[in-house]
């Protein structure tokens, strides 16, 4: 089975889009078919009986793949050194993503930042379908 990678990154990204757990997407290790579910709509499609089933693989948040916070303090360190204190300051309370992206404007690092995160994603999301034994294509 293999999947088309661009597919696999917007379910990524429907996934990582809202709270944990609102938004879900399945891969199906037999034919690489996508499926889609979001607690705030209704399916556009039925959804298989998927529990319990090894047929299919339930695609990861940002999370469990360490893109939220360690990615920012990563790119921290490595991009804005001495803001790194600032920017783990900012991650300690609510609201810290639209913190991170003023100071990102205010340094003019903002496309730095979607480079780096863009790579780590992918990077991270190959990762995952090397470990999960799943072939991708693009």
């Amino acid at each position: 089975m293999t999947v088309d990678f661009s597919e696999l990154l917007d379910a990524f990204e429907f996934v990582s889009s809202v709270g944990i757990g609102e938004n879900t997407a399945f891969l199906c290790k037999e034919t690489g078919k996508i499926y889609w579910h979001s607690d705030w709509a209704d399916d556009v499609e039925e959804i298989p009986d998927i529990e319990d089933s090894e047929e299919y693989i339930r695609i990861p948040e940002k999370k469990e793949l360490d893109l939220g916070k360690p990615l920012v303090l990563k790119f921290a360190r490595h991009h804005l050194p001495d803001d790194s204190d600032k920017v783990l300051e900012i991650f300690s309370r609510e609201g810290a993503y639209a913190r991170f992206k003023d100071l990102l404007e205010h340094r003019h690092a903002i496309d730095r930042w979607y480079a780096f995160e863009r790579k780590a994603t992918e990077d991270a999301l190959r990762t995952w379908c090397d470990d999960n034994d799943i072939e991708v294509s693009g």
